[in-house]
Formats: C-alpha cells, sequence, structure tokens
C-alpha cells in the first residue's frame, strides 16, 4: 500500500526541500492522495499548514518523513480530516491563518481566530478587514436527558494557561468534552517571517517554553537542513545533553502532579525537589534554567560552563538514587493505584489515528520516537519503553522509564563529549528544510523556507499537542469529573503550542 502511494506522491513536482523531499502536487493529484489514504492506517499525518498560495502535509510513511503540498488559488482544498481526524484543528488553523477553506472538513469553525483580530486571513495574501462583532463561541450538541454543561476557564485557579473546557455531562460522568484554546495567540509565525535565522531561532524556542530546547533544535534542524550545514559532534552532544535535561525535568514536574492531582503530596514534593535540582544543575551549566537560547541556528551559543559537568552529575546521581523509592511507593498504595489504573484511556486505535507521540502515543502502544525514526546525530537507535493499556497508570510508568533513561543518556553524552567548535556560520542563501526533534512530549516539527537573503520566507512551528488535545476529548468520555485534572495532566498539551 505504502509504495503505491510513495509512487503518486512521487509523481509531483520536486520542490528541494531536505533532508525530507517535498513534491508539488496538482488539486487531483491532491484529492487523490486523501482518498488512498482512507486504506493506509499506517501512515501518519504529522502536520498541516500553508502559506500564501499553498497548503502542506507532512506525513511519515514507513520509515520515511515526506511533504506535499498543493496550490490553492481559489481558497479551497480537499479535506484530510475524512480519513485522518487528527487533520481538523490544523484545518481550523489554515482558514483562520491563511483563509484557505478545506472542502469537506468534519468541522469548519475557527480555531485561533475568536473573532477580535483587525482582519481575517492575516498570514493570507491579501488579508481582508474585519468589521464584525466578536461571535458567541458554537459547541458540539448533546442530546438526552439529564444532560447539562460546566463551563470551566479560561481562566483557572492556578498558574496555568488559559484554556475553556465545556464539560456536557449526565450526573458526575463526562458524556462530551471540548476544549477551546487560542486565547494565547501571539502570531508566532508572523513574527517569525522576514527575519534572519537567528533572530527567528529565538520565537521558535518561545513556542512552550518548557519544550524551548526541543523546538530550538527542530528550527535549528531544519535552518541547517534547508543551508546543507552540519553543526560540530560537540554542538550535537551538548544538544542532546540539554534536550535530556529537559525531558528529564519536566517527567518529573508531570509524574510529581500527577501523583498530587491523585491526593498523593508527598510523591509531588519529592519529585519537585528532584526536579529543582536538575533545573539548578542546568542553570551551572548553561547559564539558563531551562537552556533557552542556547540551541542556535549552526550550533549551541555556549559552552559547558566551569563547575557544569559536576553540577550535572550530582543531580543525575540523585534522580538515579531517588526513583526507585518513588516509583516503589507509587505501586505499594492502593488508593494511588485505583485513581491511576483504568483512567482516561486513550486506545491504541486512536493513538494509532492521531499519530499520538511522546508518552501519549507510547502509552497506547504507538512506539513512534523520533531519535530512532527517522533519527538525528548524536542519538544512536534504541527502542522505546512502550505499553498498551493507554491510561493514566500506563503515562505515568511511560514518565519514569524515560526518565531512567534520560539519566542514562545525559551520563553518557558527559563521558564522551567530543572536541570542536560550537558554532558553523550560517551561510547567507536561501533553501527549504525541515526539522524533527523529539521533544519530551513528542515530536517537534519546524519548517522552513528562507530566501536568496537567508531570511525567513515561511515557516510552520508544531507542536506535539495538536495531536494530543483531541485525544483529550476522548479519554475523558465515561469518566467523572473529577477525574478530569488527572486525566488532563497525563496527557498536558501545551496551549501555548498550538496557539501559534
Amino acid at each position: 500500500m505504502s509504495d503505491t502511494l510513495l509512487r503518486l506522491i512521487r509523481h509531483g513536482q520536486e520542490q528541494g526541500c531536505r533532508p525530507h523531499q517535498r513534491y508539488l502536487l496538482d488539486r487531483a493529484q491532491w484529492a487523490t492522495l486523501v482518498a488512498a489514504l482512507a486504506d493506509m492506517p499506517e501512515v501518519a499525518l504529522l502536520g498541516l499548514w500553508g502559506d500564501p498560495g499553498q497548503v502542506h502535509a507532512a506525513l511519515l510513511i514507513e520509515d520515511g518523513l515526506l511533504i506535499t503540498s498543493c496550490g490553492v488559488p481559489e481558497g479551497r482544498f480537499a479535506a484530510f480530516s475524512p480519513v485522518r481526524p487528527g487533520a481538523v484543528l490544523f484545518e481550523r488553523m489554515i482558514r483562520d491563518l491563511w483563509g484557505f477553506v478545506a472542502e469537506g472538513g468534519l468541522d469548519q469553525r475557527p480555531w485561533l481566530d475568536h473573532g477580535r483580530w483587525p482582519v481575517t486571513g492575516p498570514l493570507a495574501a491579501n488579508p481582508a478587514p474585519n468589521g464584525m462583532a466578536p461571535p458567541q463561541p458554537v459547541f458540539l450538541p448533546v442530546e438526552g436527558e439529564g444532560v447539562h454543561q460546566i463551563p470551566v476557564g479560561p481562566v483557572h485557579a492556578g498558574i496555568i494557561e488559559p484554556g475553556h473546557f465545556r464539560f456536557h455531562v449526565h450526573g458526575e460522568t463526562v458524556v462530551r468534552l471540548e476544549a477551546r484554546l487560542g486565547y494565547l495567540h501571539k502570531g508566532q509565525i508572523g513574527l517569525m517571517l522576514g527575519k534572519p535565522a537567528p533572530v527567528a531561532a529565538r520565537f521558535a524556542a518561545r513556542l512552550s517554553g518548557d519544550s524551548t530546547v526541543a523546538h530550538g533544535w527542530a528550527f535549528a534542524q531544519g535552518v541547517e537542513a534547508a543551508l546543507g550545514i552540519t553543526p560540530s559532534p560537540r554542538a550535537l552532544a551538548l544538544r542532546a545533553l540539554m534536550a535530556e535535561l529537559e525531558r528529564l525535568h519536566n517527567h518529573l514536574n508531570d509524574w510529581g502532579f500527577l501523583c498530587n492531582d491523585a491526593s498523593f503530596a508527598w510523591l509531588h514534593a519529592r519529585a519537585g525537589a528532584l526536579r529543582e535540582a536538575v533545573l539548578r544543575a542546568a542553570n551551572t551549566a548553561f547559564g539558563h534554567r531551562l537552556m533557552m537560547d542556547r540551541v542556535v541556528p549552526g550550533g549551541v551559543s555556549d559552552d559547558l560552563r566551569p563547575g557544569g559537568d559536576a553540577a550535572i552529575r550530582a543531580a543525575l546521581a540523585m534522580v538515579a538514587a531517588e526513583l526507585p523509592a518513588l516509583e516503589a511507593v507509587y505501586d505499594s498504595h492502593a488508593s494511588l493505584q485505583d485513581r491511576m489504573v483504568g483512567t482516561g484511556v486513550i486506545t491504541p486505535a486512536l493513538a494509532t489515528l492521531f499519530a499520538a507521540g511522546g508518552v501519549v502515543g507510547r502509552a497506547s502502544g504507538r512506539g513512534f520516537d523520533a531519535r530512532r525514526r527517522p533519527g538525528y546525530a548524536p542519538y544512536a537507535p534504541a527502542e522505546a519503553a512502550v505499553l498498551t493499556a493507554g491510561d493514566v497508570d500506563a503515562r505515568a510508568r511511560i514518565r519514569l522509564a524515560e526518565m531512567h533513561r534520560s539519566v542514562a543518556l545525559a551520563k553518557g553524552l558527559l563521558e564522551s563529549l567530543p572536541p570542536g567548535e560550537l558554532l558553523v556560520p550560517l551561510p547567507q542563501r536561501g533553501g527549504e528544510g525541515l526539522g524533527l526533534v523529539e521533544g519530551f512530549r513528542g515530536e517537534c516539527l519546524h519548517w522552513v523556507a528562507l530566501d536568496d537573503g537567508g531570511l525567513v520566507r515561511a515557516v510552520f512551528p508544531r507542536d506535539p499537542s495538536w495531536l494530543h488535545w483531541p485525544l483529550l476529548e476522548a479519554a475523558i468520555e465515561g469518566n467523572i469529573v473529577a477525574d478530569f485534572p488527572l486525566i488532563n495532566k497525563s496527557v498536558n498539551a501545551s496551549y501555548s503550542g498550538v496557539d501559534l
């Protein structure tokens, strides 16, 4: 099946994207591609986006990744959502930002545009003035006797990002949940356009601050591919070291909060203390607790600072020493297991259909890990931990397994740091590239096109959360309202990452 699809796509015109080729299809070829995907569940849709003249789709086919594109001179294109429901949010975003309509799309409601922008289609070639009053939000209906609604947010009782959740409930059981985001829309793509790659990199690193290393690396990877340059082995090793520290401190944070949401504050406190040790070590080693702006196109901005090696080793030793004891406590308390096991199930079929990555995918049987497939230096291919239960407990256990792996990877990177320069100069020329880096939530995908002066001509930064928010809505169905904080934290999708 995949061979047939590859032949279809390769009938299009090559567009020179590296290292994963982009093919320009005509409208008929694009529609044929969409129809063919209905019988090919093994092909994953990783992203869908636009530019002023085209729409683009990133597809994972067997061990390869490629991009297909289609011109939209009439402002319409064949929708992916009837065959890949994970495309729904992308199609809504494309209409909001570029004004292109997905014909046959499952959901035509706005996503980012709440009706308060001065123009419609702000990234279109000719944005139109918006003189309409902001509309009332529309939610999908639920019918049945005794069903009522509970609105939550966008402002919440904590220092968290804004998002509105509309629950339809029958008694205490959730019948349907819808998330309405877009409150953090910041014009991310518009801010990156026309900038030199090093300047645009600062915006990429702030798409979702808890994944600043992963997004910074994915953007840098895209720029480097576009320009045909390769960072030094030392720069790549330092990037990987920072990425594993980022993965470790985020998993500690999420795992601790999961336990806290199940009313086990002691585990939360211990995980928080370990996370703080990792953050302090990162600050000592790289001059910033989150290591923001340390990954830049061409390499890294700083070397390991004096005392950094020892600080990281001490933090890793602390985590490695205490994790087994924390796991034993987690396993030995029936009240904790009662809240976790069987709660918020995301089935393997849904995880595959939505191409869920990271913890969400691997807890539901989808073992995709960009470090292994398609892979990138300095990582060696290795199998990721995978479970199939798909519940909150499985997602907690995958986080524990990944913490152990990150500790081992970080230790190995420290012990074998190669010599070399930190930064390769960027040539001033055009090109197009795609970066794919495994963050703590899953793969971060950045497509970058540079003009002949080296300025960003087109770009799309994609957080893993685009594919996870719909799965959160599915996971809560049939559970009680009181379990929503637990299920929500176990998925931990980024608000900022999808609000662009």
